[in-house]
């Protein structure tokens, strides 16, 4: 019997777990490659996966709602049926051979090894020495979790998905297991243990009244884990004052997005300043030989930033693409494609009357990015442009800024 496992898909660069929604397909359904077999929720959205070879879908099945390593394998794909494969070959040799590579540390497949060849050793002295340990062996290795279901229950635990050693380095440390992220491979090592005691220090909590931990939504632990990311950008801030008010009025007379308009007005402006469309890497700048600019989107489950391809292009072809991210986004369907590889971001706040001025962080990959706030008591915007100070200078921003605010007076001409 020839069996392929079906492994979580790495859905985005800062996925490291992923939430099985749901089972489209049950044990001993044919499959065909190409089939959606599951839904997962990665950091940004719902994706499918996809059965990359045909056969029947056979288990164990990775139980739904549990957060489970990237990589880590959640069923398989065999060549006979369900009913075949159980019968044939028994799981007992499959379930210890078949564990991912990547899975963590099987704390609980380990010790049930040992029990079930222990019974084995007295049976000798029986006159049916083979049959009982071959029939009691494969029920408990069968029954065992697969690799992948121990690793999924450990991450939906406040610390139980540490190991040993770091839990022993945590104590000396004085560090919080039930404060950390897991790693990439579902678990707390040492390397997060040493992270949180040489990084930024966590709150004492237990100073403080009792409390209760609630688990982030997969897109805010990854806009909180991109932000951290952001700390060592060296950046500055400048600020303009600019009247939006005509491109309020236009923007409303022909029912367009406002932010629509100022992301066509920002990449125009890129265009005559090609290094706010540069980044900065150890190698020296990239620069990019396209424009693409992200606008941040409030969700009810956190900050997401879809990703208007090539922003020069006239507006009827920015308002269909648009469209179709913001229909994407309200399905949670969006692709990594569809919100990664900005080389410019736009946050705009000017829908809050109360937010009369702010600044954003400059996300990895990018030079800048544009915070619009609400209308002041003076009828003027405050459009605050944070920058990578490695990448461009006080004056460069001031310049941008100023070709931007013509850009955004002209408004019949961003309006074509």
């Amino acid at each position: 019997m020839n069996k392929t496992p079906v492994t979580l898909p790495l859905l985005s660069d800062t996925m490291q777990t992923g939430r099985l929604a749901r089972w489209l397909k049950q044990p001993g359904d044919p499959i065909k490659t190409g089939d959606v077999l599951a839904e997962v929720e990665s950091d940004k959205a719902v994706m499918e996966v996809e059965a990359y070879a045909d056969g029947y879908l056979a288990g164990p099945l990775a139980p739904t709602d549990t957060y489970i390593p990237v990589q880590s394998t959640i069923a398989w794909i065999t060549d006979v049926p369900a009913s075949e494969s159980a019968a044939a070959p028994p799981p007992a040799a499959a379930a210890p051979a078949t564990p991912t590579p990547t899975a963590a540390p099987t704390p609980a497949a380990a010790p049930q090894t040992p029990a079930a060849t222990t019974p084995p050793t007295p049976a000798p002295a029986s006159p049916t020495p083979a049959a009982a340990p071959a029939a009691v062996a494969p029920p408990a290795a069968a029954d065992a979790p697969s690799p992948v279901v121990a690793a999924a229950l450990a991450v939906g635990s406040d610390d139980a998905g540490a190991s040993p050693f770091a839990r022993g380095l945590a104590t000396e440390l004085g560090i919080d297991l039930t404060q950390l992220t897991a790693g990439a491979d579902g678990r707390i090592g040492a390397a997060q243990v040493l992270a949180a005691a040489l990084g930024p220090q966590f709150p004492h909590l237990e100073l403080g009244p009792i409390h209760s931990i609630e688990r982030p939504s997969p897109i805010k632990a990854a806009m909180a884990e991109n932000m951290a990311r952001s700390e060592h950008t060296p950046t500055f801030h400048v600020t303009a004052a600019i009247d939006l008010a005509p491109l309020h009025d236009a923007a409303h007379a022909h029912h367009e997005s406002l932010s629509l308009l100022l992301a066509r007005a920002c990449a125009l402006s890129i265009h005559e300043h090609p290094d706010f469309n540069a980044c900065w890497t150890p190698r020296g700048l990239a620069r990019r030989e396209r424009i693409d600019v992200a606008i941040a989107v409030d969700t009810p489950d956190g900050l997401i930033t879809p990703v208007l391809r090539n922003a020069l292009r006239p507006l009827d072809e920015l308002n269909e693409d648009w469209r179709e991210l913001k229909g994407k986004l309200q399905n949670r369907r969006l692709k990594p494609e569809d919100y990664s590889g900005a080389t410019f971001y736009l946050s705009n706040l000017g829908t809050f009357p109360v937010v009369e001025q702010f600044d954003a962080i400059v996300p990895l990959g990018a030079a800048s990015i544009l915070a619009v706030s609400a209308a002041g008591p003076d009828g003027l915007t405050r459009l605050t442009l944070s920058c990578d100070h490695r990448v461009v200078a006080g004056a460069d921003a001031a310049r941008f800024l100023t070709t931007l605010s013509q850009h955004l007076s002209a408004v019949e001409a961003l309006q074509q």
